[in-house]
């Protein structure tokens, strides 16, 4: 990606909104930008970040994952249940939370890969059948209801000076940008989204690298749903359904292509940044709620306008 390609200058575009964001803000509210500020919009923008770098994947090749919500909520529930707040039943717990995001992502894959049905489709019953086994595990109560709670020494982790989920953010961005930049399979996933036909008469297996996107979406929903859980210390139902509407807006934001082949994890970064800083701005402007939607919508859709023109004069 060079500086003065169409990805690189739509990453300079979100990481310009959010710039702006933070200036106006600063002048209008003073404190606004100081690093206390910066640092709860940042802890926020990580959640957003992680479920986003799952569905980037799968918009790149021109899919999309709309089971993020429950595969949230059902990974930080189980993660609760099964470590029942125990220090040394963590590790198993993680590693069950991720495994549950990653069989979910299996499904959505081969459904859509293998058997052929929508992306749309696929993914929302799949959101559905968790939805369904999240309550029957959870009895329908709230976390307060049922006494689960994450471990303490990941409350620690993920609430301190420095929040763990920052530095996994950074982690995230990392394996992002070496998997699609630095490796044959990231080449792959991109030929995919061009052109599907075009990939598999060049030896590219579509439906292999559509099943594995799916699967990794998956673990990054899982791995939201635990950072949410040990940032507040307990899950409760409905904990991602925000989550869905902001994951498709980071991306688009962020200059990935809705329609696959294009877009970067770097924009993607820059796109949650901007979502969360114009939320709290409006937050601090005192704008009602519904006056907040209106205004988020009205600035996601400008950005996709800017979008659009450059693409016309490209």
């Amino acid at each position: 990606m060079t500086l003065d390609s169409p990805g690189a200058r739509r990453v300079l575009y979100a990481l310009a909104g959010t710039v702006a964001v933070l200036v106006v803000g600063a002048i209008l509210h003073p404190g606004f930008a100081s690093w206390s500020s910066l640092r709860g919009m940042l802890v926020v923008a990580s959640f957003t970040g992680f479920v986003a770098a799952g569905q980037m994947l799968v918009v790149l090749v021109g899919g999309i994952d709309l089971s993020i919500p429950w595969v949230l909520n059902g990974a930080a529930i189980v993660l609760t249940t099964a470590s029942l707040g125990q220090t040394s039943r963590a590790p198993v717990a993680i590693l069950l939370a991720l495994g549950v995001g990653a069989l979910v992502g299996l499904g959505n894959g081969l459904g859509v890969a293998w058997l052929g049905v929508p992306a749309v489709v696929m993914t929302l019953g799949m959101n559905g059948v968790m939805q369904g086994l999240t309550l029957g595990l959870s009895k329908g109560l709230t976390c307060a209801s049922c006494g689960s709670y994450a471990p303490s020494p990941l409350r620690s982790l993920f609430s301190g000076a420095l929040p763990a989920q920052l530095f996994l953010w950074v982690g995230v961005g990392l394996f992002m940008t070496v998997l699609l930049t630095l490796t044959t399979f990231g080449r792959r996933v991109y030929a995919v989204g061009v052109n599907p036909t075009a990939a598999f008469l060049s030896g590219v297996g579509v439906r292999g690298v559509t099943v594995a996107l799916y699967t990794l979406s998956g673990v990054f929903a899982a791995l939201a749903g635990i950072a949410l859980v040990a940032y507040g210390g307990q899950p409760s139902l409905g904990l991602g359904d925000p989550y869905l509407f902001e994951s498709i807006a980071a991306v688009v934001v962020g200059g990935v292509s809705i329609l696959g082949g294009r877009g970067h994890y770097l924009g993607v970064i820059a796109g949650s940044l901007t979502l969360v800083a114009v939320t709290t701005f409006l937050a601090a402007q005192r704008v009602p709620e519904y006056g907040r939607l209106v205004i988020y919508g009205l600035v996601i859709l400008a950005i996709l306008f800017a979008y659009g023109r450059e693409k016309a004069h490209d």
